[in-house]
């Protein structure tokens, strides 16, 4: 199949699969008021592919039979191969102003990470995991599929391992093994763009232990699969000048559940082999992370965009408290693509891949979620209150009002009324509304908390190394 177009993504959607949001259940999610909206953002991926001025950035060779399929689906061999895939995940979240395509890019951060731990878990176990992960990469990329990265579990207790658990299916786990695959039950959260791609890719959420067998796998299944349902996050409707951003560009995660799938052997990564889901889960965060810096510098870019429009707008931009939060947002943003390209640049090699560096991943992502805080508080001290208190697009269209609002709402230099509250409304949308609330919490946790970054950078480093230096300097000679 060649490269899909937008239309073709959408018509791929009117399968049956079962999605509910609010109560209800969504019969056809590409006319959803909702769904449908999150899904014709990201149906953008498709047609770039044909844009013959992105050619070299959207488009690949694939391996095994020269077929021209995404660029998400190549294996990326150089470190030259994951700088364009960092400019093809940035390219994509520019068009949508911040806010990534992502249909594509966190199903295949599970498919490289398996591609590595798979091979070492073949050799090491005599399995053939690694020609599974291979013919369904193949298999995605020649039916161009959307493909969503299915990895958090819901988790109950997160002090007990997943057999320990008071109900099993906190984590996904398998119910049955067959001669012809296995069937899971459970559930999966926070899933990005759950309810409208093609296909889910699941690993593990954590490392296991001995009896956490079942709990160990990893697979692969359509949307429609039977038994497969998606509860969507509640979201509404909203007009486009009071919500300028979270009207047209926005994810919907899920949660997807397992009802006794049936998941032929064909698509089954990991069954079973529990001292490999902390490396499969930890490798993919490598992954997703190096996807994350990818995407959030056009988010720091516009952050940076709101202050410097709406200090002009103020009278403000040449204060120097002004021009000193400026600053700040223009080394966030450019920070965040330093990290970035430096992960890819001194990239490890693992199975035949290039792999981002794990500490300077790890490093760049917990920068870029640490510091949108401070981004957004700059932004706000520099707007103002209007941000949330001003007047709304209907009291601009009631000609009783209108007058009032031109007459108070205009800005420096002739700026006008509407334009300033547009200004402002776009600053709302990004730092003050539920569609911020939701970028925050996302930026702390998408691809991993905190935490999770903390750990990895102590893990990584070469501590001892500086112990030595420390004791050099002390003249320490320890027995």
């Amino acid at each position: 199949m060649p490269l899909r177009t937008s239309e073709q993504f959408l018509e791929s959607l009117r399968d049956g699969r079962v999605v509910y949001m609010l109560g209800e259940r969504a019969e056809d999610v590409t006319s959803h008021p909702v769904l449908g909206v999150a899904a014709r953002h990201s149906a953008v991926e498709f047609d770039l592919a044909h844009d013959p001025e992105l050619v070299e950035l959207t488009q690949s060779a694939l391996e095994t039979t020269g077929e021209t399929v995404s660029r998400y689906y190549q294996l990326p061999r150089t470190s030259e191969d994951l700088l364009k895939r960092r400019e093809l995940i940035e390219y994509g979240s520019a068009l949508g102003l911040s806010m990534p395509l992502f249909i594509k890019a966190i199903g295949s951060d599970c498919l490289n990470a398996l591609h590595i731990v798979c091979a070492a878990l073949d050799q090491n176990e005599s399995a053939n995991y690694s020609e599974r992960v291979a013919k369904y990469r193949d298999y995605c990329a020649t039916n161009d599929l959307a493909l969503a990265g299915v990895i958090t579990d819901t988790k109950g207790d997160r002090s007990k391992r997943p057999s320990e658990q008071a109900r099993p299916d906190y984590y996904v786990r398998i119910v049955e093994r067959r001669d012809d695959g296995i069937v899971v039950s459970g559930a999966k959260t926070h899933i990005t763009a759950a309810p409208y791609v093609n296909e889910y890719v699941v690993v593990p959420t954590r490392a296991m232990g001995v009896g956490d067998d079942d709990f160990a796998v990893s697979f692969a299944t359509p949307v429609n699969a039977p038994g497969v349902k998606v509860i969507a996050r509640p979201d509404g409707t909203k007009n486009q000048f009071d919500f300028p951003l979270s009207s047209r560009h926005f994810h919907i995660e899920g949660t997807v559940i397992f009802d006794n799938v049936f998941v032929p052997w064909e698509k089954v990564f990991l069954a079973g082999e529990w001292q490999y889901a902390g490396a499969l889960a930890n490798t993919f965060a490598t992954w997703h992370r190096f996807t994350g810096l990818s995407y959030k510098g056009p988010g720091a870019d516009l952050m940076l965009g709101m202050a410097q429009l709406i200090a002009e707008y103020n009278g403000v931009a040449n204060a120097s408290h002004v021009r000193a939060k400026i600053t700040q947002l223009i080394q966030y943003a450019e920070t965040i693509r330093v990290f970035a390209r430096a992960a890819a640049r001194e990239a490890e090699f693992h199975a035949g891949l290039a792999y981002p560096n794990p500490l300077l991943a790890n490093m760049g992502k917990y920068i870029f979620a640490s510091g949108w805080h401070d981004a957004v508080r700059a932004v706000q001290e520099i707007a103002g209150g209007t941000t949330v208190t001003g007047p709304a697009f209907r009291d601009l269209e009631n000609p009783e009002t209108r007058e009032y609002v031109e007459r108070y709402f205009g800005g420096a230099n002739g700026v006008s009324a509407e334009n300033r509250l547009r200004a402002f409304k776009l600053i709302m949308d990004m730092t003050a509304s539920e569609y911020a609330g939701n970028w925050m919490l996302a930026t702390l946790h998408g691809e991993g908390s905190l935490e999770a970054q903390r750990l990895s950078m102590y893990r990584q480093y070469d501590v001892e190394r500086c112990v030595e230096l420390a004791r050099k300097a002390a003249s320490i000679r320890e027995n």
